[in-house]
């Protein structure tokens, strides 16, 4: 029997392989944090493909470079490039955009591609990361059946620089509802720093932002900020 691995570090993936990708032909195995992700650990498996869903680490070369390793991307690379794809496209004001399974190599993002599938950006993160989870196990499920050759990126490369907790703040450059909205829901999932604002000595962190008749509603939680006393 054939042996595959998923290796995610999100709770959401986990869900979708117990509960979809188990099910195609094979023998599965899923990975969930980095000390997993060895060679030995592989050549005691001897997978035909290793799957990277949402993940956010360099893989080893000898690894990438011995095993048929496939990463899935959320933008029509080779746009894109690089991290946090999903909140860097909102942000730029993209509603859609497409799930790209590329096989990797030792280049961020730059591989050769296997399959594209359109994503639709509504809702917020974790909506978005848990729509993406289902298309992978279907891209996932084709790739396994049909096993397809990779093929070049063509275009131009853009990359993305990976965002960090400080771009969670509500700034004054956010001059809208609409605008304001889709930061507060880009950040809204598991694992993510919410978005927020510093009031005095408080910090006021949102999620769950619904925008509708020209107003947002949106749960808060306030919590004083102790950087100072520290």
């Amino acid at each position: 029997m054939t042996t595959y691995v998923v290796a995610s570090s999100k709770s959401w993936n986990r869900r979708v392989v117990e509960n979809s990708i188990s099910r195609i032909p094979g023998r599965w195995f899923f990975l969930e944090n980095r000390e997993q992700i060895t060679a030995e650990r592989f050549a005691e498996l001897a997978p035909r493909y290793v799957f990277f869903l949402h993940w956010s680490w360099m893989v080893p070369s000898p690894i990438v470079d011995e095993f048929e390793c496939v990463c899935f991307h959320m933008t029509d690379l080779p746009f894109g490039r690089g991290g946090t794809p999903l909140q860097n496209l909102i942000v730029r004001g993209y509603r859609e955009t497409m799930l790209t399974a590329f096989k990797m190599t030792d280049e961020l993002d730059a591989g050769p591609i296997y399959l594209k599938h359109p994503l639709g950006l509504d809702g917020s993160a974790q909506e978005i990361y848990l729509r993406a989870s289902e298309v992978a196990a279907d891209m996932i499920a084709r790739i396994v059946a049909e096993e397809p050759e990779p093929v070049p990126q063509i275009g131009e490369a853009t990359s993305f620089s990976r965002r960090t907790p400080a771009d969670s703040e509500i700034t004054a450059y956010i001059q809208d509802l609409e605008r304001l909205h889709d930061h507060i829901r880009m950040l809204d999932a598991e694992g993510y720093p919410p978005a927020f604002v510093r009031l005095g000595p408080f910090t006021l962190s949102f999620r769950k932002s619904e925008l509708s008749e020209g107003r947002i509603q949106a749960e808060v939680e306030i919590r004083r900020d102790t950087t100072e006393e520290r």
